[in-house]
């Protein structure tokens, strides 16, 4: 206690606490402690709050599985995830051109018109084309561009059986 709080507590004394209100509010008040907020406390606030507004009502993918919650660990999720996302591959140039002969000749069979069957074929070869001549990764195309005329001869003879 200093020398005026010892002289306003004597003067005040006998007429208690509340007598004198300057005297009281010139004496220092304890600081109070500031709560310390954390990361932690500070994010669990503001989901808090944000759940009392309703903000996280009619998300999408409310009710639904999480995709890929019960396969193992792979480090590169987010870029298989991204690849199919933008329909792109990851197959180097020399087994995508293997694919899309493979598919081409699938579709080829549910053609109706022996014109469409060529223009396929023909769009097909230029493809194998661009891909033999194209500087790459991977193994080396090794994939022939295919004969119209034996093509389209394989074709009528399925057709012929159907």
């Amino acid at each position: 206690m200093n020398v005026g709080q010892t002289f306003l507590s004597a003067k005040y004394s006998k007429a208690g606490r509340n007598a004198c209100p300057t005297a009281m509010s010139q004496q220092p008040k304890p600081e109070k402690h500031k709560r310390r907020v954390t990361w932690d406390s500070l994010a669990e606030e503001r989901i808090a709050a944000a759940q009392a507004e309703g903000q996280f009502d009619d998300l999408p993918g409310f009710g639904k599985p999480i995709p890929g919650i019960d396969e193992p660990h792979d480090e590169l999720w987010w870029v298989k995830d991204k690849l199919k996302r933008e329909q792109l591959s990851s197959l180097p140039p020399a087994l995508a051109i293997r694919l899309n002969v493979e598919r081409t000749l699938q579709r080829i069979w549910d053609l109706s018109r022996e014109a469409e069957v060529r223009r396929e074929i023909t769009a097909l070869n230029e493809r194998i084309r661009k891909a033999s001549f194209a500087v790459t990764w991977g193994p080396s195309v090794d994939v022939q561009p295919l004969g119209v005329e034996e093509t389209v001869a394989r074709w009528q003879d399925g057709k012929s059986l159907q």
